[in-house]
């Protein structure tokens, strides 16, 4: 299959990261880890934290400062040369012979400079035993400071200079970007190291969008079949009918080429369309189910497959669900069945059969002992998880016409836990108990093309959204319970929408072959 996204990557050089951690232990004085990782890169420092500083020092003549400094830096060989020897004359003119001796014989640079150019080091050592003449001890005949001020100026280009705590300024950027994009959300604490958010949501002040912020197109030949949000908010996946599972940054309508799989044009995919994904709780895996009633658990920072049910249904399937803790999938499919999977055994743990018709929506309770699943054969049925039994079931109205309307979405209200949002083929949405009792219903006041096709909540659930086969978007307030906007989103054919877990951002789908991202 070909595929039509291509975008320049922005290259990272290894070579600089590798100095981003040198800069870091030598920060916090973790010199042993500094020259250990030089020596086993062979990559090398060469930044000084305070150039002029370095330089100043020359000039002053503070050797154990400037030593200190060029014991981490690689620098010609010929520039140590003259530091060394230079240092070693400063030394005879103080008299201070013992130390000048004691350079001569062990300092790296003067070792190699004897085995080099003997003659320099002959020079310096007769040096030793006589009275020290400045004008004839320096070479060139230039004084001690001249010759500070030379060697200020030769070091001057052979260094570089970076700002302090460059490594941890770098990673406090990306994560307030991310925080501005909306892939974070603000006023989180973040586990650098796992990739995920470690404490609860602060959202922004909900309200409902009224204008289109990006729009995603597919091929001509191809449509997003659904769409996702992580619950973390970083990932926008959609599923296609050509077999397609694509990760986009929803804050530019583009593809997510930070995901290495992505930049080189390897997607996830299916042979059939994807009807149905689902993310894992904690934002790392997600499962796609397709139209040939395959199941895959992908990994969504490396984009590999870690478990296939390659006979997890005989015909599509159109809804599917982790369990809380990660371990389990529950899908609802065509063929009429609900079925529960296991991810460390890679096979069908239950069969759910009492449907008579498509089920196009599955969830676990919030304690994961119960499954509910609706379906076109207008009911809903609350399951036991362990043992099979079904508990209820139930139509969602009383009129004796809309009963045999086929229910085709269904999710949990986010305040209240025990209480279902469910829609039909009808002009309707309903909030129900799980005893089937409707509590609130809403309606888009047309009987004639005003039938939902799709419903949603904002993020903590202070709105509730329908998208209706005229193509507009109904939005309610569930404080109030009424109509507060009307949107339209799509000329013909919409299929769904998926709201941000924590923006307010919200994303329609259809088969004209684009995904609009809708803001306030």
């Amino acid at each position: 299959k070909e595929r039509r996204r291509h975008k320049m990557a922005l290259n990272v050089e290894v070579a600089d990261v590798v100095r981003l951690m040198l800069q870091f232990c030598k920060q916090r004085g973790l010199y042993n880890t500094m020259n250990a990782l030089q020596e086993e890169t062979q990559i090398h420092y060469n930044v000084v934290d305070n150039p002029e500083g370095f330089l100043h020092n020359i000039r002053e003549g503070r050797w154990e400062a400037v030593l200190r400094t060029v014991s981490t830096l690689k620098l010609p060989i010929n520039k140590l040369f003259d530091l060394y020897e230079h240092i070693v004359l400063e030394l005879i003119e103080l008299e201070e012979i013992d130390m000048a001796r004691l350079m001569l014989r062990q300092t790296n640079p003067l070792i190699r400079l004897k085995q080099e150019e003997p003659e320099r080091i002959l020079k310096l050592e007769r040096s030793l035993s006589r009275i020290f003449d400045p004008k004839e001890g320096y070479p060139g005949k230039t004084n001690k400071e001249k010759r500070r001020q030379i060697l200020s100026q030769e070091f001057q280009s052979e260094i570089a200079m970076a700002p302090t705590d460059r490594l941890m300024t770098l990673l406090s950027q990306a994560l307030k970007f991310q925080q501005l994009q909306g892939q974070l959300p603000p006023g989180a604490s973040y586990d650098l190291f796992r990739g995920v958010v470690i404490s609860n949501l602060v959202m922004e002040t909900e309200t409902f969008p009224t204008q289109l912020d990006r729009t995603i197109q597919f091929g001509n030949k191809s449509h997003a079949e659904c769409c996702v949000f992580s619950p973390n908010g970083q990932h926008m996946i959609t599923g296609s009918v050509d077999g397609f599972i694509e990760v986009w940054d929803f804050t530019t309508g583009k593809l997510n080429k930070n995901l290495k799989y992505q930049a080189s044009d390897d997607f996830m995919m299916h042979d059939e369309s994807v009807l149905a994904l689902a993310f894992s709780p904690d934002s790392e895996f997600i499962a796609s189910g397709s139209k040939d009633g395959k199941i895959k658990v992908w990994k969504i920072e490396t984009g590999k497959c870690l478990r296939k049910f390659e006979a997890a249904h005989s015909e599509g399937i159109t809804s599917i669900a982790f369990n809380k803790d990660g371990s389990n999938l529950v899908s609802g499919s065509q063929d009429t069945t609900v079925r529960v999977h296991g991810l460390k055994s890679g096979k069908t743990l239950r069969i759910f059969r009492g449907h008579t018709s498509f089920v196009n929506a599955v969830l676990y309770n919030q304690d994961c002992k119960k499954i509910i699943s609706a379906s076109s054969d207008s009911t809903i049925k609350i399951w036991d998880q362990k043992t099979m039994d079904c508990l209820n079931t139930f139509n969602v109205t009383e009129s004796q016409r809309l009963k045999q309307i086929g229910i085709h979405s269904m999710m949990f209200l986010p305040k209240s836990p025990e209480h279902l949002i469910v829609s039909n083929q009808s002009h309707f949405i309903y909030i129900i108990d799980l005893d089937g009792n409707v509590l609130r219903k809403f309606t888009s006041e047309k009987e004639h093309g005003g039938n939902f096709v799709a419903v949603t909540t904002s993020g903590k659930g202070e709105l509730l959204y329908g998208i209706a086969e005229d193509g507009n978007l109904y939005a309610y307030d569930l404080l109030t319970n009424k109509l507060v906007h009307i949107l339209k989103v799509s000329e013909r054919d919409v299929l769904g929408c998926a709201h941000h877990p924590h923006l307010n951002i919200l994303a329609s789908f259809g088969r004209e072959s684009t995904l609009n991202v809708w803001k306030p």
